[in-house]
C-alpha cells in the first residue's frame, strides 16, 4: 500500500479490526464508496439472476397481503448501486404502490429511478418490507483470540494486514462472547458480533409493521467456526484481509445472536401513545435454498417434450432453471441464511 493510501485511510500504527474495517470500507477513499461499487469486485445473488429480485417482489406482495394494504415501503439496506431496488420495482405488480428506499453510505448512483429515496439511514416509522442482502457481514466487528495463557484478547492490525494481540476483551464484548461464541483453546478466534446485533435491532425496529429480512453467509450456535471467518475479496477473488481500502472485508454473521437482539430490544421497548413495534410470531432462520423454494424459485428443469414442441421456450426455461439452481445450490448461494422477522403493531395505553 502506498503512503498516499495510508494517509487517505487515516491509519497510524495499530488499530482493532473494527476501527480498521470502518476506515477501510467507509472512510475517505474507502472500498464501498468507490464508483464501481461492490459489483465491481464480487457477485451477490442480486447480480446472479433477476430471479432473485422477482422472488423479493413476491415477498413484498405477500407482506402487503398480510398488512391488508396496497401501499407499503420497500427498504433496501446496503443497497449497493440500487440493483435490487431496480429489479424489484420492475417485477412488482403495477397495482401495488411501493415507497422504495435505498439505504447506503455511498452517493446516489446516476440514472437511478426517481421514485427511490436514497438515504444513509433506515427510515423510521414505515410499514412494509425491510430487506438487507449481504449488509450485516460488512458491519465492522472486532476480532478476538485466545492467547497462549488462555486469556481472550482483541486482535489489532496494521494497514498492511500484520496482526498482533492487544488488550483483554472485557465488558459487554466479553459477555457477548461468553453467550454466543465461547473461546476456550489458545489460538481460537471469533468475530465479536455485538455491533451487528445492534445494527440489526435498530434497522428491524424502525418498522412499525411488516417483515424484516437479513440475508448473509452466517453461522449458528453451537456450530461456530473455531478460527473465525474474516476474509477479503478483490476483483472477484478471495484474498488476505488487508484494511487498506482496496478490498472488501467481510466476516460471517452470528445470525441467531442478531435474531435474539432484535427480540430483546423490541420486547423491552416501552409502549408510547401510538403504535409500536413488537416481535411477531413466525420469525425464523432458514437457508436461502428453503426461502427461495417457498417463493417459487426451484431450479426445476423444463420437460424434454417442450424441446420438440417449442425449442425457443425450452432454451429460455432451461436457462432460467440454471439461474435458479445457482441461487439455491448447496455449497454456494443456497447456503446463505435468511433471518425473517415479522413486526406486528400493538397499541399502547393512551398517555395523558
Amino acid at each position: 500500500m502506498t503512503d498516499e493510501t495510508c494517509q487517505r485511510q487515516g491509519f497510524d500504527g495499530w488499530l482493532r479490526w473494527r476501527d480498521a474495517t470502518e476506515r477501510a470500507l467507509y472512510g475517505p477513499g474507502g472500498f464501498f464508496l468507490r464508483p464501481e461499487g461492490p459489483a465491481g469486485h464480487f457477485r451477490t445473488s442480486v447480480h446472479a439472476s433477476p430471479l432473485f429480485a422477482g422472488a423479493v417482489a413476491r415477498l413484498l406482495a405477500r407482506v402487503a397481503q398480510e398488512l391488508d394494504t396496497e401501499e407499503l415501503a420497500f427498504v433496501d439496506v446496503g443497497a449497493g448501486r440500487g440493483e435490487l431496488l431496480t429489479g424489484v420495482l420492475a417485477a412488482v405488480d403495477p397495482g401495488l404502490r411501493v415507497r422504495p428506499y435505498g439505504v447506503e453510505r455511498a452517493p446516489r448512483p446516476p440514472g437511478l429511478d426517481q421514485r427511490i429515496v436514497w438515504t444513509d439511514r433506515v427510515p423510521d416509522g414505515e410499514r412494509g418490507l425491510l430487506f438487507a442482502n449481504e449488509w450485516l457481514d460488512n458491519v465492522p466487528a472486532d476480532v478476538a483470540q485466545v492467547d497462549a495463557a488462555g486469556a481472550v484478547r482483541f486482535v489489532e492490525v496494521r494497514s498492511d494486514g500484520t496482526e498482533r494481540l492487544g488488550g483483554p476483551v472485557d465488558g459487554p464484548d466479553a459477555q457477548w462472547l461468553e453467550r454466543w461464541w465461547p473461546l476456550r483453546e489458545p489460538g481460537d478466534r471469533a468475530e465479536i458480533g455485538r455491533p451487528r446485533d445492534e445494527a440489526w435491532a435498530a434497522a428491524a425496529g424502525a418498522l412499525t409493521a411488516g417483515t424484516a429480512v437479513a440475508v448473509d453467509y452466517a453461522h449458528l450456535s453451537p456450530a461456530r467456526p473455531p478460527f473465525g471467518t474474516l476474509t477479503a475479496f478483490r476483483h472477484g477473488r478471495e484474498t488476505a484481509p488487508v484494511p487498506d481500502g482496496t478490498c472488501d472485508l467481510t466476516a460471517h454473521v452470528a445470525m441467531d445472536a442478531c435474531a435474539a437482539a432484535y427480540g430483546a430490544t423490541a420486547a423491552s421497548r416501552p409502549a408510547p401513545c401510538a403504535a409500536t413495534a413488537t416481535p411477531g410470531e413466525g420469525s425464523e432462520i432458514l437457508t436461502q435454498r428453503e426461502a427461495l423454494h417457498r417463493l417459487g424459485v426451484t431450479g426445476t428443469r423444463p420437460p424434454l417434450s417442450l424441446a420438440s414442441s417449442d425449442p425457443t421456450a425450452y432454451i429460455r426455461a432451461l436457462a432460467t432453471a440454471g439461474e435458479a439452481t445457482e441461487l439455491t445450490a448447496p455449497g454456494g448461494l443456497g447456503d446463505f441464511l435468511w433471518l425473517v422477522q415479522r413486526v406486528t403493531p400493538t397499541v399502547g395505553p393512551t398517555v395523558g
